[in-house]
């Protein structure tokens, strides 16, 4: 008779686990604030901070000595405009971190790329009067992403959910001779209530409106099909399905049928319930960010972008 307990003794318990997490799979993401002089706590994301160019390098080189192979970057400028200009500067917020940690690490530095954490207005890309432009905005995410790619970005991550433009950004690397810079594209991403603390982290909400009519409809499964499909084919080289645990089956399906390097955002919301349910004693802190990242481990991601990666990284397993 079979027992499927006999399996689940200590010690061989591990021995036959489907999916193996480690550091090699995370990704820390990090605010880098123009008008820092040292870091600063994040109240809705209890032990993050946003870090100044100052205190970047050190924070960077602490993440590397840890075994965290790569970081996402998000630059809070010192000023905002209408068109975002500082998202493109050359010598904007995050091409000079990039140039900090890439002088000081061998981390993998990946580049958030979007405006809205640099207009005015708060949406992601160009607008006119109350409606947000996709095609006039392409070109600024194109030479954004040659900005960061001259700076030293490795990778270049586009989150605007644009349409077409994964092909804008491919075509203006291309151009300028960035042909070797991949692109990880936010392909599936949500509109989502559990961006919420991010919006305080990077100051990136919006004057009016919402962005429903760019990101998508959680109620929606194949979209997020036709979204990853389209931006392979206009050069993407990896994607992700962005927020993590809500969209596990999505995650699952995009790696099922595109076989192509997936990544999964465990977004600040998510982070925010686990350390905020810890505080009040309701659960566990470490074994739930553990159970959180192992399911999304098992859900197919090969990447997973996540405020948990130092404190992962700290308990050496």
């Amino acid at each position: 008779m079979r027992r499927m307990r006999r399996l689940r003794a200590p010690k061989i318990r591990d021995m036959v686990a489907e999916n193996s997490l480690s550091c090699r799979n995370l990704v820390q993401p990090i605010f880098v604030d123009e008008r820092a002089s040292e870091p600063r706590a994040i109240d809705s994301m209890p032990g993050q901070f946003r870090q100044s160019l100052e205190s970047l390098a050190a924070e960077a080189g602490a993440l590397e000595d840890l075994g965290i192979p790569a970081v996402l970057l998000f630059g809070l400028p010192a000023c905002k405009d209408e068109s975002g200009s500082g998202a493109y500067d050359p010598q904007g917020i995050i091409q000079k971190a990039v140039a900090a940690i890439k002088e000081n690490t061998g981390l993998v530095v990946i580049t958030d790329l979007c405006l809205c954490e640099y207009t005015s207005h708060g949406h992601c890309g160009l607008v006119r009067g109350e409606k947000v432009l996709n095609d006039e905005t392409l070109p600024i995410l194109g030479e954004t992403a040659v900005s960061h790619a001259a700076a030293g970005a490795d990778i270049v991550a586009p989150s605007g959910m644009m349409d077409h433009m994964v092909r804008a950004i491919r075509a203006a690397l291309d151009v300028d001779g960035y042909m070797d810079t991949p692109i990880l594209s936010y392909a599936a991403k949500y509109a989502s209530t559990f961006y919420g603390p991010f919006r305080e982290a990077a100051e990136s909400g919006y004057a009016w409106g919402d962005r429903k009519g760019y990101q998508m409809n959680p109620a929606n499964f194949a979209e997020a099909l036709w979204e990853v499909q389209l931006d392979i084919e206009e050069g993407a080289d990896m994607v992700m399905v962005k927020p993590a645990m809500p969209y596990l089956d999505v995650l699952r399906a995009v790696k099922d049928m595109f076989g192509m390097p997936t990544a999964a955002y465990q977004v600040s919301g998510e982070y925010a319930m686990i350390a905020a349910a810890a505080k009040n004693g309701w659960l566990d802190e470490r074994a739930a960010f553990l159970e959180s990242l192992t399911c999304i481990k098992r859900a197919g991601a090969d990447l997973i972008i996540t405020y948990w990666a130092k404190e992962y990284a700290r308990l050496g397993l």
